[in-house]
């Protein structure tokens, strides 16, 4: 694997750490800001917000001005975010901190494309190894990202976690510097301009890009759902922080530790196998969750919705690829993500209030007709994606 995808790697691991700290500490700083339970994941929801506004423009800029200088502004947004969260918790404003969650996601909507850059640095064979790799990164993430916020509570005095959001500005820091020394593959421009490039309705209406995106965007919203809420239900539970970031660091490690096999797995059952692999691990999750509330009950869901997060995401990153000409890159991989970070977003919103109002348990019973739908699409459209796969 060239340098390029190594590099892309480790960006894309430094993003994660920012993610996973994000996830260790947004919903209890919600908790204690927050003027009612209600509003404890806004800032979560916040961060997707600017997350899904980003996905659309992202892609079209980097379409002009290139991946790279697209990825160093992104970067750049991000390290706004982090200096706006921090001055917002020394002076306890929770509309200010929400504000910087969602610069904070307009920073990680350009950063979601690392796997695609990837996609582009490396010959067509290598296609699944590159997305893997990218998503692979995750596991540096897993480890650092809860380490980080537990150890950064004791970085300053005036609030228990304006230090993460030091260590998280470090990381985008970090990032740039990695940036610098990346070379994106220049593609064709004329030879683009001489492709007839498609409607956007026309592409989206494919089968294989149903398909693709309908698994993308649940298994990131439920996932992204049961993960934000995770934290408040253990705190709920009486358990301390430190265990709620030990539980996310092992979910973590199962959304990114299996990239090493899956490209193994997809070579030798396909995609479409996979993604429904996947779909089960999930509804395994959701069994745990509803047979108790012990450490062991929250570490073994967490752990089982990260790999079956793996499976969906990774196959279906790798299905929508399928789904363009070259010609078509920037709006088609602007409408993947707009759809599968806008059904993030609605979950973003969303979680907090299932959680105070419904419950733990009824927030994980509404998430199984949502695997189902999903397995359903698979189902309906299994012969058109099968053939479209094996004629690309």
């Amino acid at each position: 694997m060239n340098i390029t995808v190594i590099l892309l790697s480790l960006c894309q691991a430094l993003l994660t750490t920012g993610n996973v700290l994000l996830i260790s500490v947004n919903a209890l700083i919600g908790q204690q800001l927050a003027p009612s339970p209600e509003l404890i994941t806004l800032p979560v929801a916040m961060q997707f917000v600017g997350l899904m506004c980003a996905t659309i423009p992202a892609s079209l800029v980097m379409a002009r001005i290139g991946r790279k200088n697209g990825f160093y502004l992104g970067n750049s947004v991000g390290i706004l975010g982090a200096l706006c969260c921090i001055f917002a918790l020394q002076q306890a404003e929770f509309i200010l901190f929400c504000s910087g969650t969602f610069l904070l996601g307009i920073g990680i909507g350009f950063g979601t494309l690392y796997r695609f850059a990837a996609i582009e640095a490396c010959p067509d064979e290598q296609k699944s190894r590159a997305i893997s790799l990218v998503m692979a990164g995750g596991v540096i993430a897993a480890v650092l990202g809860p380490n980080l916020a537990i150890s950064s509570r004791s970085w300053l005095d005036d609030s228990v976690f304006s230090g993460a959001f030091i260590g998280l500005l470090l990381l985008y820091v970090i990032a740039l510097i990695l940036l610098s020394f990346v070379r994106m593959p220049t593609p064709g421009a004329a030879s683009q301009r001489l492709q007839e490039a498609r409607s956007i309705s026309q592409i989206i209406l494919q089968p294989v890009f149903i398909v693709a995106v309908t698994i993308a965007m649940v298994s990131y919203a439920v996932m992204n759902l049961i993960m934000t809420v995770t934290p408040v239900a253990m705190d709920r539970c009486g358990f301390d922080f430190s265990t709620s970031a030990w539980v996310i660091e092992w979910h973590v490690l199962g959304m990114f530790l299996p990239s090493f096999i899956t490209p193994r797995i997809i070579g030798r059952l396909g995609l479409l196998p996979v993604m429904v692999l996947g779909a089960l691990l999930m509804l395994l999750c959701i069994a745990c969750n509803l047979h108790g509330v012990s450490q062991w009950h929250f570490w073994t869901a967490l752990a089982l919705l990260g790999v079956g997060w793996n499976f969906m995401f990774i196959s279906a990153t790798q299905m929508v690829t399928y789904a363009y000409r070259p010609a078509e890159k920037a709006k088609s991989q602007a409408a993947n993500e707009f759809l599968v970070f806008g059904m993030v977003t609605v979950s973003a919103f969303s979680s907090g209030w299932l959680e105070s109002t419904l419950g733990w348990q009824m927030l994980n019973t509404l998430m199984i007709p949502v695997l189902m739908w999903a397995l359903l699409v698979i189902f309906v459209y299994r012969k058109p994606v099968t053939r479209h796969l094996q004629g690309a």
